[in-house]
């Protein structure tokens, strides 16, 4: 299937999301945070990968997995790490493993009543995504 030439989005998102609907935004979400992640160390790098360059800020160290709790469910994402540096990426903020809409909505149920095991199962059910009752009230 081919489409108009003002589509800036990769082929491949587009007909995954023809054939998939909202179901493979999560997939989507993951592959866009991996490129943008990517991309960004590229540029601190200042360097291609495999570019011999004196503009060479460091060099690149494999990843790291993290798992994010999202509204779309748990995403694995690959960090990209660097040797010496302290590089990380601007997407993600260090430490956090859950998003922060996520986290404002458990401590406004919190807030408004609902007990935290509650808050906890309502997630699993809706997201599928397992939360204690200790991150729901330290969310809180």
């Amino acid at each position: 299937m081919s489409h108009q030439s003002y589509f800036t989005l990769p082929e491949s998102f587009l007909e995954d999301l023809i054939q998939r609907g909202l179901d493979a935004l999560p997939e989507l979400v993951q592959t866009l945070l991996n490129a943008v992640m990517l991309a960004e160390r590229q540029e601190y790098l200042q360097a291609a990968p495999y570019q011999r360059t004196p503009d060479r800020q460091d060099y690149a160290n494999g990843f790291k997995p993290k798992t994010l709790k999202t509204r779309l469910g748990s995403i694995e994402v690959r960090v990209p790490q660097v040797r010496k540096g302290p590089f990380y990426p601007s997407v993600l903020t260090k430490g956090q493993r859950s998003e922060r809409a996520m986290m404002l909505a458990l401590a406004e149920m919190y807030v408004l009543g609902v007990a935290t095991r509650k808050v906890a199962a309502l997630v699993e059910k809706i997201l599928g995504v397992k939360i204690s009752s200790t991150a729901v009230s330290q969310a809180a």
